[in-house]
């Protein structure tokens, strides 16, 4: 196995860059993976690119057909039910982890993230939402210290990021900020019980707008 940093470096820098165009829609579901494509719109080479293609498929982003190759996976409305079901249970291990385990400055950091999410949903600036939005999911990850908790719950948040991209028309920000608000307040006091209630009152709200996508 290659420990070549640089390498490594360039499979995470081509991961990164792939999500985000999948995630954001950019690259749509149903929508062939072009090799070529990608290496000029990324700038990187094809090793770190296959790299970070196969953890992508691993993660259930991408998918390999038969004489087609591989696509981006399609959003399966009903099937992203039963995904806030599991998200849900590893989301309060996090929550609780996090409000027992985080050092003073995380728990800072925490509730600053929060505030900017509040602040984008009254702005209704997307794009800020989400950016801080992934910088609290980044901290309260950091805070938890529990990477197989970690691990289990990514593939999951990078797959309601895309759903929330697809359908942000049936989205409330400000209810969205409100329950990331909960959470964080629960960890950064420290209140196991009131961080559990945070992760399920967001879960509540995610699983309430999925249902809302659904009945359309």
């Amino acid at each position: 196995m290659n420990h070549n940093p640089s390498k490594l470096r360039a499979a995470d820098v081509a991961y990164d860059a792939i999500e985000s165009m999948i995630v954001t829609l950019q690259l749509k579901p149903g929508a062939p993976i072009v090799e070529s494509d990608l290496i000029e719109l990324t700038g990187l080479g094809r090793t770190p690119l296959r790299e970070a293609l196969m953890r992508m498929s691993s993660n259930g982003l991408i998918t390999q057909l038969p004489r087609r190759g591989l696509i981006v996976k399609d959003i399966e409305a009903a099937e992203h039910v039963s995904l806030i079901e599991t998200r849900r249970v590893i989301e309060r291990l996090i929550a609780v982890s996090a409000a027992r385990r985080a050092t003073p400055s995380l728990r800072l950091a925490i509730l600053a993230c929060a505030e900017q999410m509040t602040n984008a949903a009254t702005h209704h600036d997307l794009a800020e939402f989400m950016a801080a939005d992934q910088a609290l999911d980044h901290v309260v990850h950091e805070a938890c210290r529990n990477p197989s908790a970690v691990s289990a719950v990514i593939p999951l948040i990078i797959k309601c990021r895309r759903f929330w991209y697809a359908y942000q028309h049936e989205g409330d920000m400000l209810e969205a900020a409100r329950c990331h608000m909960l959470l964080a307040q629960g960890i950064a006091d420290g209140h196991e019980e009131n961080a559990a209630k945070g992760a399920d009152h967001l879960m509540d709200y995610l699983e309430s707008y999925t249902r809302k996508v659904i009945n359309g």
